[in-house]
């Protein structure tokens, strides 16, 4: 009866160290996905701890490649030593986890506040040439969300690069996709975006956080009680 707990347990352990080198994937993803999405909107926010849930899940990530090796060789072996210390690592990975969740939710709260007070600078010092990577990155933005100006369009009027202008237009990259002739002009609004450009950054930067909290809670629901449970019976039938 012992041996069939035994072999039973392994299957299951086996199994889910699978399952973790698969999770252990799906993080390194999400956390690039996030370092490669904040990289576009980076001129919007100062503060760089808002990136410290993508590092750690990142490192979580590339540290359950080699839990799950560890974890493989210790449940065929039957090392006690090998899954007391496999089943310590899951503990301090699983305390990480929930510590990426807890900063997830404090980071997408500060977001908001963090790009209002970006967002006028950076609008601030728009230039309209393509060298410029403040420029840039506002173009990008309004053509990617839709958008034009911090509020709405009109916001553009009072920017240095409009009254040095002088032509009583905004950027290009407000225009609608579906104007056909659009060259900016506030004489024409409705070939232009009307919502504001930064409720929708911040949306965007806290569905991307979102991405980390709820990776990070998924994998720690997958090596919770199951994984403890089955390693605690193999190591009292070893």
């Amino acid at each position: 009866m012992g041996q069939c707990g035994i072999t039973s347990s392994k299957t299951v352990l086996v199994f889910l160290n699978l399952i973790f080198w698969g999770a252990a994937g799906i993080l390194c993803y999400v956390g690039a996905y996030v370092f490669i999405t904040y990289d576009d909107y980076d001129h919007f926010f100062e503060d760089v701890y808002t990136l410290i849930p993508a590092v750690v899940i990142i490192a979580v990530g590339a540290l359950l490649f080699i839990i799950g090796l560890i974890g493989c060789c210790a449940t065929i072996r039957e090392s006690r030593c090998g899954l007391a210390t496999f089943v310590i690592i899951l503990l301090l990975v699983f305390v990480t986890e929930v510590v990426v969740v807890v900063l997830g939710y404090v980071y997408r709260a500060k977001v908001e506040n963090e790009v209002d007070r970006s967002i006028q600078k950076v609008y601030k010092t728009y230039n309209g040439t393509s060298p410029d990577a403040a420029s840039r990155a506002i173009d990008y933005v309004q053509r990617q969300l839709h958008c034009c100006g911090i509020h709405n369009y009109s916001d553009w009027e009072n920017t240095d690069w409009f009254k040095e202008t002088k032509n009583q237009s905004v950027p290009l990259s407000c225009c609608r996709e579906t104007a056909s002739n659009c060259n900016g002009s506030l004489a024409h609004p409705s070939d232009l975006y009307a919502e504001g450009c930064e409720a929708l950054v911040v949306k965007k930067l806290q569905e991307i956080m979102m991405h980390v909290i709820w990776a990070a809670l998924a994998f720690a629901a997958i090596q919770g009680p199951q994984t403890l449970r089955h390693l605690s019976e193999m190591m009292i039938n070893i």
